[in-house]
């Protein structure tokens, strides 16, 4: 009888809510090749547990986490502070742990031969301000600037207009979302007016194990601070770049936190930043939070 008695979990309706939560967490498709690995690896340390992953835009994924639906969200943006207080009112704990910088990469097709362009210059396109190739490169023939995201409700419009616009509206004619980024670079790689704007960590070539080739049937431009685009002060979203600042279009992602428990949604946020999750980061060619990376300059005889 004392055996039987009492120190079974009670089936209670907020036990089967906490369940139901802590099964999965969600984020913003653009990170999915990343987290897709780390997941991986982390599940396989925890064999017995199982913990699954679903991506959606980055509006769904906070949303989700404030209405209790999941315990961890992966996204661009920090909780407001009127969102932390908001669960804090209903005694929660919401915590912030960032785990990666991203490089926001510009696309274009491989038949485009103008690849560099300024932070300003993207601005004015995403304004409506330059609609065809030629108001940007005058003997460019490609016609109009085709803009391809990867969702309307994407942490990559989101940042957009927060980070490039100053919170203003997007006018651009030709713009236009086709749900993923894996999409965009196939509308990129049809259309040679297209121009396109995804995660860096959808770039790079997967056979390439040094993280410098991106892959072959898109170009990646080249982006630069100052007011005129040159070769020379133009950059790729190259791992290094990222980590020297000289790649301008850099936003960190978040693991947003709810957990009331120390489950596996909090183990898993918590993977991410430890050693293991960050080196997972590094070799997908993120920068992770906690970089520590060695470089060496190199002369290239060419003789």
């Amino acid at each position: 009888m004392f055996l039987s008695c009492g120190n079974k979990p009670k089936n209670t309706k907020a036990e089967q809510e906490y369940r139901a939560a802590a099964r999965y967490f969600v984020a913003d498709e653009s990170f999915s090749p990343i987290l897709d690995e780390a997941l991986q690896v982390f599940c396989y340390q925890n064999i017995l547990d199982t913990l699954e992953a679903s991506y959606t835009n980055e509006q769904e994924a906070i949303s989700k986490l404030m209405h209790l639906k999941t315990w961890l969200a992966f996204t661009s943006r920090d909780l407001t502070e009127k969102e932390k207080q908001n669960l804090r009112d209903r005694k929660y704990m919401p915590r912030t742990i960032p785990i990666a910088y991203d490089g926001l990469a510009l696309i274009v097709n491989n038949a485009n031969p103008d690849t560099c362009i300024t932070v300003k210059d993207f601005a004015r396109i995403l304004k409506g301000e330059l609609v065809k190739w030629s108001d940007l490169y005058p003997t460019s023939k490609l016609g109009t600037i085709d803009v391809a995201f990867d969702n309307p409700l994407s942490s990559t419009i989101r940042w957009c207009v927060d980070s490039i616009l100053g919170g203003q509206e997007m006018k651009a004619p030709n713009i236009g979302a086709v749900n993923t980024s894996a999409a965009v670079i196939d509308y990129v790689e049809k259309h040679p007016n297209a121009l396109g704007i995804i995660g860096s960590n959808w770039l790079n070539d997967s056979r390439d194990t040094t993280n410098v080739t991106f892959k072959k049937n898109i170009t990646v431009m080249k982006v630069s601070r100052m007011d005129s685009a040159t070769v020379e002060n133009s950059w790729r979203p190259y791992q290094y770049y990222l980590y020297n600042g000289n790649y301008p279009l850099i936003r960190t992602i978040y693991a947003l936190l709810n957990e009331p428990r120390g489950g596996l949604p909090s183990g898993f946020a918590h993977f991410c930043r430890l050693p293991k999750g960050q080196l997972l980061i590094q070799k997908s060619g993120l920068l992770p939070i906690q970089a520590a990376m060695n470089h060496r300059e190199v002369i290239v005889n060419k003789e």
